[in-house]
């Protein structure tokens, strides 16, 4: 299977300066805080954000080079995941991010929501400098967003009676937003018409709702070896995914079993084998495909190019995680 790494032929060079870039950029004043940022960027992440940001910045430019605002916009767009990343496991209490040691479980709560907010607050300040004053609402909304995610998630969890549409829209502020701002954002810095920048945001959109559906599709099917966390987590957690709402509709007993938080001993294993039993991954398969082939589309105004092909040939990338 294609890894996605080698997708990012295009932008090797820039990604491999990105992590060593992204220490210097939180500095050694605070030695606590550079020990959990390093620790956070030397984990094995696919790095995926950055580059996104980076494959549109070419897509867009053309023959000419990206410049250093397209790469310090990278950057960022990586230290608002990581800091995103580090207070999610503050509130899931998670003890493993990609099969290492959360900033939580090994530095405590106090230090990871310091570097988290550190992380938010040193991105800020890097992207203010780019003076660009559409690209810093671009990603401003960003940190609304994740915000916003978050308390959604944590406001319906071992809720039933959550939507499809529901799920899409708490998808969209946790992952998909990032993605699709960041994306427009690139675009912008480029000097692109407002409709191809438009159509960035679309392919950041669709792409970031296909990858979080594949996510959370894994968290029935994948090892916790694969997944860096211990597979069903998020059911465990209340944390109702396009699975187990689509299981709903055919398995009504489920719905015993998530209202009473999988308090009986045998509730979590009966309900993973409800879901298993269903066609709740298969139909969460279907979506992710659509948001997949959607964010294909929005490639078309695009000139053919070998970024052009690597962001085409990521959405295909996205889906084989599946198989």
């Amino acid at each position: 299977m294609t890894s996605a790494t080698s997708l990012f032929a295009p932008v090797e060079d820039e990604l491999s300066l990105l992590v060593e870039n992204l220490k210097n950029l939180i500095g050694a004043r605070h030695p606590i805080l550079y020990a959990a940022a390093e620790h956070l960027f030397g984990a094995q992440g696919k790095r995926v954000r950055p580059a996104i940001v980076l494959l549109v910045a070419k897509a867009t430019m053309q023959d000419q080079d990206i410049t250093p605002r397209h790469r310090r916009l990278a950057e960022i767009t990586e230290m608002i995941h990581t800091a995103s990343l580090v207070h999610d496991d503050v509130v899931d209490e998670s003890e493993l991010r990609r099969g290492v040691p959360t900033v939580h479980s090994s530095f405590g709560n106090r230090i990871a929501v310091l570097a988290g907010d550190f992380l938010f607050a040193q991105s800020s300040w890097y992207l203010a400098n780019l003076d660009n004053l559409e690209v810093v609402k671009l990603l401003s909304q960003v940190i609304m967003d994740l915000a916003e995610g978050e308390i959604q998630q944590g406001l319906s969890r071992f809720s039933s009676t959550l939507s499809i549409e529901d799920y899409l829209e708490k998808s969209y502020f946790k992952t998909a937003t990032l993605m699709a701002n960041s994306a427009k954002a690139s675009a912008v810095l480029s000097g692109t018409s407002s409709a191809l920048a438009q159509s960035m945001y679309g392919y950041g959109r669709h792409f970031g709702l296909a990858f979080q559906i594949v996510d959370d599709i894994l968290d029935f099917t994948g090892s916790t070896e694969e997944l860096g966390k211990p597979a069903g987590s998020d059911l465990k957690s209340g944390n109702l995914t396009a699975p187990v709402l689509y299981a709903l509709e055919e398995k009504p007993v489920l719905e015993v079993l998530i209202e009473r938080e999988f308090a009986q001993p045998g509730d979590l294993e009966q309900a993973l084998k409800l879901i298993a039993e269903s066609q709740g991954i298969a139909r969460s398969r279907d979506l992710a495909r659509y948001h997949a082939q959607q964010a294909v589309q929005c490639l078309t105004e695009l000139p053919q190019s070998a970024s052009r092909q690597a962001l085409t040939k990521l959405t295909d990338y996205v889906l084989r995680r599946l198989y």
